[in-house]
């Protein structure tokens, strides 16, 4: 069975309510007969002062307790100490037997013994607590008076509790006490009862708007936002709710950019070849080395558009593989530099190389930090214009200037060339899937803008970064930054 959470509050702040009401009803109940029974006591004491004078002057006068009857028959003592109690309290001696009726018979008892009566529970104890006279069985003492001569306790006046909870004075308090209990329980219940009714409303209504909104998400609607009207817990979580869908958004929009993207950049080396081989096939173009040449050249520039798609989605869901080792990168760099220098004098490029002024060591994967740096080394042969320069640097840098965050120092390549540049609004942009600078870098030059952002990630996986600024020279600045090994 499904129980909404508001139902479930109300039920607990319910339930917490009825068990309070018990709990105080219980304990209130407990105090007052108690108290009422204490305070009941210290009445029917302060009616047993005349006796207490008289037994306080006779033992003045006697010094002891002598005065009283002989102790055996222990009835004496019993009916001594209540002819004393009606002498002394009711002023008149205890009232005896009723006289019998017109027929002989006395009349029929007019009901149970008073247990209320003083005559039943008064006993008279010494100094050390033993009996003298008076009351003698094994019911609890309620209350005692001292019996004070000349300084010093000489006896107590004992009473003893109502042996049947037959007290119709504690019993009629009590029911008036507990009917105003009952009335003010019930009360505290109904209030109970709306105040958690209404909390589970002031808490329903932005939970569902929360279950309406995550409904909406799942359905794909990635543009719905919850109205922040709280500033608790729930506020925060709506707040939080709304950041996740604005995250879900973009990345909605990026899904759909990068789907457009690869169709697009697909579509165009798709296109070339096909045009290319059906100029073959219907004899309009010669099957020779250079248009052969030509189909390979589109092969290999869709390949390459290829490895690089299949290299970036793997990175984004963790699963290019790197092995890490120690290594020093700026042979790497010699070596991509190498390979690259016959291209670049092709194109009339300077290529100039300062090399650190003492060896560094880095924790990597050497292949996909060849990878990286072939790609930074193609993209400025590739746009550069012709008669410029290519400058490389390397450098080691303490921490708070360039560090990339594992050590307490970093090394830092420089790659930068000349004319042309990049403007500054756009070099933010670079390493973003199939960006390009079209207004000073074309898409005449080739490539399909990912070469760049798969060197991002290449950094990233190796806890370092990649910086794009604007060159002294003219041109552009790639920084790459890598924590160094101690």
């Amino acid at each position: 069975m499904r129980l909404p959470i508001a139902y479930r509050l109300f039920i607990a702040v319910l339930l917490v309510s009825l068990a309070l009401t018990g709990a105080v009803i219980a304990v209130v109940r407990l105090s007052v007969v108690r108290s009422f029974a204490d305070y009941v006591a210290q009445i029917e004491l302060g009616r047993l002062d005349p006796l207490v004078g008289e037994l306080q002057a006779r033992y003045r006068e006697t010094g002891d307790w002598d005065f009283l009857p002989p102790a055996e028959p222990a009835e004496a003592r019993v009916r001594w100490l209540r002819r004393e109690l009606d002498r002394t309290v009711a002023g008149r001696p205890r009232p005896g037997p009723p006289p019998p009726r017109g027929d002989g018979q006395r009349p029929p008892p007019a009901g149970p013994p008073d247990h209320l009566s003083l005559h039943d529970r008064v006993s008279l104890l010494g100094a050390d607590g033993r009996w003298l006279a008076g009351r003698r069985d094994d019911v609890p003492v309620r209350a005692r008076r001292p019996l004070w001569v000349d300084g010093q306790v000489v006896g107590y006046l004992a009473l003893a509790r109502v042996v049947e909870p037959a007290d119709a004075i504690e019993a009629a308090f009590l029911a008036d006490q507990l009917r105003h209990i009952a009335l003010i329980g019930g009360l505290a219940v109904l209030a109970s009862v709306i105040a958690a009714a209404l909390l589970a409303g002031h808490f329903r209504r932005p939970i569902g708007r929360l279950l309406d909104g995550a409904r909406a998400l799942a359905a794909g609607r990635f543009e719905t936002r919850l109205a922040i009207t709280r500033s608790d817990e729930l506020g925060e979580l709506a707040r939080s709710f709304n950041h996740l869908a604005a995250m879900l958004e973009r990345h909605e929009s990026s899904r759909r950019q990068w789907l457009a993207d690869t169709s697009h950049e697909l579509r165009t080396p798709l296109a070339v070849l096909r045009a290319q081989t059906e100029a073959l096939q219907d004899g309009v173009r010669p099957a020779d080395a250079a248009n052969l040449a030509a189909l390979h050249r589109q092969a290999l520039i869709l390949g390459k558009l290829v490895d690089d798609l299949y290299a970036l989605a793997r990175s984004d869901v963790g699963q290019l593989q790197y092995r890490m080792a120690r290594l020093e990168p700026w042979p790497l760099v010699q070596q991509e530099a190498e390979a690259l220098a016959p291209r670049l004098a092709e194109r009339g490029l300077a290529l100039v190389l300062q090399p650190p002024e003492s060896a560094a060591t880095v924790f990597g994967d050497a292949d996909r930090l060849r990878q990286l740096l072939r790609n930074l080394l193609e993209n400025s042969a590739r746009y550069t214009d012709a008669g410029g320069e290519v400058r490389i640097r390397a450098e080691r840098v303490n921490a708070g200037h360039g560090n990339a965050g594992r050590g307490n120092a970093a090394w830092r390549l420089v790659v930068e060339d000349s004319a042309p540049a990049v403007p500054a609004e756009l070099l933010a942009r670079l390493g973003e899937r199939f960006f390009r600078a079209e207004a000073s870098r074309s898409r005449a030059h080739g490539g399909a803008g990912l070469g760049l952002a798969l060197c991002v990630r290449i950094a990233a996986a190796h806890h370092g970064r990649l910086d794009f600024a604007s060159s002294p020279l003219g041109g552009l600045r790639v920084t790459l930054t890598l924590p160094l090994e101690a």
